[in-house]
């Protein structure tokens, strides 16, 4: 009997999923553990790998968000009535091709809408003697393209020689270069000599001013940018957030990271000790560890802290696990793998999940001081600024100094004011006195 494939929960915040392309078309026989598509969540593109064997009957979405449980596609043997199998889901998938078909056989009413996904292949013959369409999955198209690579110099390995993810992030790391835009030079020919000028014009006129109207661009939300949306407005509007500030003086952080990175092989970050600090600190204070659960509050034993990472669609919360415990240098090489791999969006979902508190380093840029919003189910929040010179007072005297302010966002329910004040206390402490981060 034809079973119907939903959109699973991929993570624990998603409430839909955003298909970006299939890899298996309609026809298509797949086997347990084959990709059938790529699904953009509210953290990840993930690949969605099939559970069953049989032959890909039908692909109810072919692109675009699809909410939890939603019907997306169908599989089951050859022949088989699909459209009873859906009927019987009691989902409604409609099947209308809300998106692009990425199959040789597509449709006149789909084509404008795949118009954007085919932007990197403008001629039906380009890098392709049989003069057909080159066949590869939207999001590999879009990396392409945003990259400035020609499809037609990738060798595709998907199914029928389809070009998938794999197959650019390789092209990439081998760094092979893209090929004049000019096919075929014809030396001292008229239309060479014309094709000069038609090469500048696109590019002045979106600066030229018309008069009247509008300038901007507008693009679609990312299911990433969508679920930061709701959580944190939901973590702002819900939990009761209120904010304590406290200077550190880094001057024996300084000097004390400075003597270590002489001999270790590691380099070890101002984010690393931050990070060390708070773990040790979270140790001593362990309400500032906690999460309120509505009719509860929980107080974590282990102590795993969240970083926050900018990526292009907004940020993720890498969780480096057990900090309390790890080393410098642990610290730093597994944040590194964590950031690098945020960035590329290739972290797993237990990766990201998990978190007993976060801390959002903002000092890199130059800021000196902001609040960050708590990170669900956290209490706590830490706002960590840029080290400044400036004129301090020690020993009734101005001398230089190396101040960073940090900011404890809290969540009242949880935390109060003089539990917060008590943590940043240690917390100070530690990073003043940066020998405690040893022990």
């Amino acid at each position: 009997m034809a079973e119907v494939i939903r959109m699973p929960r991929m993570s624990d915040t998603m409430e839909e999923g955003n298909i970006v392309g299939w890899l298996k078309e309609e026809g298509d026989h797949v086997e347990p553990g084959e990709t059938l598509a790529e699904v953009e969540t509210d953290k990840a593109t993930m690949e969605l790998d099939s559970f069953l064997e049989g032959v890909l009957l039908h692909i109810a979405v072919k692109e675009g968000p699809v909410p939890i449980n939603g019907v997306i596609a169908v599989i089951g043997k050859k022949g088989e009535d699909w459209k009873a199998a859906v009927q019987a889901a009691e989902a409604g998938g409609d099947g209308d091709g809300n998106g692009v078909d990425t199959s040789e056989g597509t449709t006149e009413a789909e084509t404008p809408r795949s118009e954007p996904n085919i932007s990197t292949s403008p001629e039906p013959a380009a890098g392709d003697p049989s003069g057909q369409r080159i066949k590869a999955s939207p999001l590999a198209r879009n990396m392409a393209q945003e990259a400035g690579i020609d499809l037609a110099n990738i060798q595709g390995s998907g199914d029928h020689g389809r070009i998938v993810r794999r197959d650019v992030e390789e092209f990439l790391e081998q760094g092979s270069g893209q090929p004049s835009p000019q096919p075929t030079a014809v030396p001292e020919s008229k239309p060479a000599a014309k094709a000069e000028p038609a090469k500048t014009e696109p590019e002045v006129v979106p600066f030229s001013y018309t008069g009247g109207g509008e300038n901007y661009t507008e693009k679609a939300v990312s299911q990433m940018r969508k679920t930061i949306a709701r959580r944190l407005a939901e973590s702002k509007f819900s939990a009761p957030h209120f904010y304590l500030t406290i200077e550190v003086d880094m001057e024996q952080a300084v000097e004390w990271r400075q003597r270590l990175n002489e001999v270790s092989p590691t380099k070890l970050s101002f984010n690393d000790l931050v990070i060390k600090a708070v773990a040790t600190s979270l140790r001593q204070h362990p309400a500032v560890n906690s999460s309120w659960l509505g009719d509860k509050i929980r107080t974590n034993r282990d102590v795993h802290i969240g970083v926050a990472v900018a990526v292009d669609e907004g940020l993720v919360v890498p969780v480096v696990r057990f900090a309390d415990i790890k080393t410098l240098s642990q610290i730093n090489l597994e944040v590194k793998d964590l950031a690098g791999r945020a960035k590329d969006r290739k972290l797993g979902l237990e990766e990201m999940q998990g978190n007993t508190f976060t801390i959002s380093n903002l000092g890199m840029f130059g800021i000196e001081e902001f609040t960050a919003i708590i990170n669900p189910p956290d209490a706590c929040i830490l706002a960590v600024g840029a080290i400044i010179d400036k004129p301090i007072v020690k020993n009734g005297e101005i001398v230089p100094g190396k101040m960073m302010k940090v900011t404890l966002s809290c969540d009242h329910r949880v935390v109060d004011g003089a539990t917060g004040a008590q943590f940043l206390q240690t917390f100070k402490a530690t990073l003043e006195n940066p020998v405690r981060l040893l022990v």
